[in-house]
């Protein structure tokens, strides 16, 4: 069952539409299944974050949808943006929608930025690579990167601009990653765990810095995390992946006040909380992630869930609506909730 547009009104079209998306590697131990039919859709404005533990597939549906996975890599499905299929782009036309329409802010700023490029540079050569004027003059995209800096809070931006990576800090570095990303005004911005080896306060400030863009300049986002409590901050709807499926969907509402997939019951369960006993040890899901070179032909959380069935082991679950708008890979407490 296809969930995207179901989640929103009907009225609205989407922005953004992945349909059945399927991601696989080619290598020479064999085809691996890095995603498994994943299906979403982000409307004007949104903000859909994207959450699941190391390897679940979060960064590799991020990257199929700008087509920047690796050649071995093969996508299937359909991946629509403003009711253009990405998949079909020829690559000339694909590099005008990346920076443009739709932008990134990659993990790591420290290794996703040139070491050996000014900060301005870095920034204005996004601008030079998207120009719609016919010639933009250097000096004029050094203006706009500087203005980009401000933009994002950085002070000082004339002298930062100058400045290499390894001058500024970790917060500093996200700032410049947000600029470059936001400088041409994308419809669109995919930020890939954005706030990842950031200390509590500069990631309060990164997160405030996103809402106020978004905002700003009408960004629709979406907003990759293995943070439960950072996407609770700046998502509209979640979507919860585990071994490379989308196993819940949802509002944030929904998914935090009534799960509906074993996995995510477990996720909530085992966070800490204020409330919490003292004495009360942390609850834990048992067992492990499947590796990607063992996925079962079913359900991959099968093995550690207590709700299991034998079907469960047979074939992948569809996604069942439990509620308007809110989807589970999950049979059993679908049908409890509903």
């Amino acid at each position: 069952m296809y969930c995207g547009t179901a989640c929103y009104d009907s009225d609205v079209p989407a922005l953004l539409e992945v349909e059945n998306v399927s991601v696989d590697f080619a290598t020479p131990q064999g085809v691996l299944q890095a995603v498994r039919d994943v299906s979403f859709a982000i409307a004007p404005g949104e903000v859909l974050g994207v959450v699941g533990e190391s390897g679940s597939g979060k960064s590799v549906s991020s990257l199929a949808i700008l087509r920047l996975l690796p050649l071995q890599a093969r996508v299937s499905g359909r991946i629509e943006f403003r009711g253009e299929d990405l998949l079909s782009l020829p690559e000339a036309a694909m590099r005008d929608v990346r920076g443009a329409g739709i932008s990134m802010i990659f993990q790591e700023p420290m290794t996703a930025l040139n070491p050996v490029m000014r900060v301005g540079d870095q920034v204005a050569e996004a601008v030079l690579a998207h120009a719609r004027q016919p010639r933009v003059s250097k000096s004029d995209a050094w203006r706009h990167a500087v203005e980009a800096l401000r933009t994002v809070a950085i002070l000082e931006p004339e002298r930062r601009a100058r400045d290499y990576p390894h001058q500024l800090s970790g917060g500093q570095r996200q700032r410049v990653m947000i600029a470059m990303a936001i400088v041409n005004r994308p419809q669109l911005l995919i930020a890939d765990e954005p706030t990842t080896a950031l200390d509590v306060t500069i990631q309060a400030q990164v997160l405030d810095l996103l809402n106020e863009l978004r905002q700003k300049f009408a960004l629709s986002m979406l907003f990759v995390s293995h943070d439960l409590a950072v996407v609770s901050q700046v998502s509209h709807r979640i979507a919860v992946m585990y071994a490379g499926s989308l196993v819940e969907l949802g509002t944030a509402d929904q998914v935090f006040r009534q799960p509906a997939h074993p996995y995510t019951r477990g996720l909530l369960r085992s966070v800490p909380t204020l409330r919490s006993e003292r004495t009360q040890p942390l609850r834990t899901i048992e067992g492990t992630v499947p590796a990607i070179t063992a996925l079962p032909s079913g359900c991959a959380f099968e093995p550690r869930c207590e709700w299991r069935l034998p079907s469960c082991s047979q074939a992948l679950p569809s996604l069942v609506e439990v509620a308007p708008g809110h989807f589970a890979r999950c049979p059993v407490v679908a049908s409890e909730i509903r």
